[in-house]
């Protein structure tokens, strides 16, 4: 599970990145192409309750959960049809879970637009326009391949080809990514988009945008951020306001002068945080945490996940040889104070391999070797 960071040269992709991503950096410069092959790096995901079950577990080490971010190379036009190697970024955006696409918001006369001007709803369009075309390639290709064998009379080949011209008559006529219209879809025509033609715009997306520090702490009066919003709303993606050029100066403070900073500029947190916290809903994962007088950590499971494979991303071993879970949800866990005491009062519950973990579980699984 991770999120690729895209957008037109010069947005600020690397710079957001290498702010996300503080042991990993990306090399940043004004001219297109910077990013040729993708930075891959780990984000930590903020979580208060994580911290405070540290504090009343008197745990010694803290582990928050990650998020995978991947630095892709700047888009543009022309991308689909192979454009500034394009081919091989667009491959690069089909390995990817989510997308988070980065949208020039700020004014700066010494890092030049390669548009020309700066107009974030058409940058934003010139992208999607660029996935569409990639997706119409596609759905052509593997339209020529199923028209010959439903013309043999094959059910299912017949099934796939009336999907195939749905799904190429959103790209082609209405030229809108897929995403617009995915509540028009049913559980296995996502599933066959995403696993088996692996569409690029029915990745789910969000939107940055990245503003000036002369925005900052109320980007949302932006025009740019505006329009963007505008545009966003109609196709269901939420808008995360960052200004990189800050979050990567913040990411070199240490704790107390990152606080500091954050009230000077009248900011209660990094703007990093909201992306991260963002990029968990966009992903649907759901955080449980286990915690032991070694260490507190935290761990991410796709929402609906069963107990036993939630153990299973702790140890393989403790999927095969699952047998209970014990389970308490953090805002009971929190009014009692501890595990143990919860478990002596009866709040901790028995559940079996059927449950599905929910966020904020606090787990201690049993298994048999």
């Amino acid at each position: 599970m991770n999120i690729g960071i895209v957008g037109l040269p010069n947005a600020g992709k690397s710079t957001i990145f290498n702010a996300l991503i503080q042991n990993i950096k990306a090399e940043v410069a004004s001219y297109p192409f910077c990013t040729i092959e993708p930075n891959i790096g780990k984000a930590g995901i903020p979580d208060e309750r994580l911290y405070k079950i540290a504090e009343l577990e008197k745990s010694k080490k803290i582990i928050p959960a990650t998020i995978e971010f991947v630095d892709i190379a700047g888009l543009v036009r022309g991308a689909g049809k192979g454009e500034g190697m394009g081919n091989q970024f667009l491959s690069h955006i089909r390995g990817v879970s989510a997308i988070a696409h980065v949208i020039r918001c700020f004014k700066n006369p010494e890092i030049p637009h390669v548009e020309g001007d700066l107009n974030p709803v058409r940058d934003a369009e010139i992208v999607n326009l660029e996935l569409i075309i990639a997706d119409l390639q596609t759905v052509e290709k593997r339209l020529a391949r199923v028209e010959k064998l439903a013309k043999t009379g094959k059910n299912q080949a017949k099934k796939e080809l009336l999907l195939l011209n749905k799904i190429k008559k959103i790209l082609e006529e209405d030229m809108k990514p897929i995403r617009y219209y995915i509540k028009d879809f049913d559980r296995e025509e996502k599933r066959y988009m995403e696993k088996e033609l692996f569409l690029l715009t029915v990745k789910p997306l969000m939107y940055i945008a990245n503003i000036s520090e002369e925005d900052l702490p109320e980007g949302e009066n932006s025009d740019y951020v505006k329009s963007l919003r505008e545009l966003a709303e109609k196709e269901g993606s939420p808008v995360v306001i960052i200004c990189g050029k800050f979050e990567e100066e913040l990411a070199e403070l240490e704790v107390e002068e990152k606080k500091e900073f954050l009230k000077e500029m009248g900011l209660k947190e990094p703007g990093l945080h909201k992306l991260v916290k963002e990029g968990k809903k966009l992903l649907n994962l759901v955080s449980f945490f286990t915690t032991k007088s070694e260490e507190a950590r935290a761990w991410l499971v796709k929402k609906g996940t069963k107990a036993p494979q939630a153990a299973g991303k702790i140890h393989s071993d403790m999927e095969k040889g699952f047998i209970c879970a014990e389970v308490i949800n953090y805002e009971e866990y929190i009014k009692i104070g501890s595990f143990q005491k919860a478990k002596e009062l009866g709040a901790v519950r028995t559940e079996g391999k059927d449950y599905k973990i929910q966020d904020g579980d606090i787990v201690l699984f049993k298994f048999n070797i």
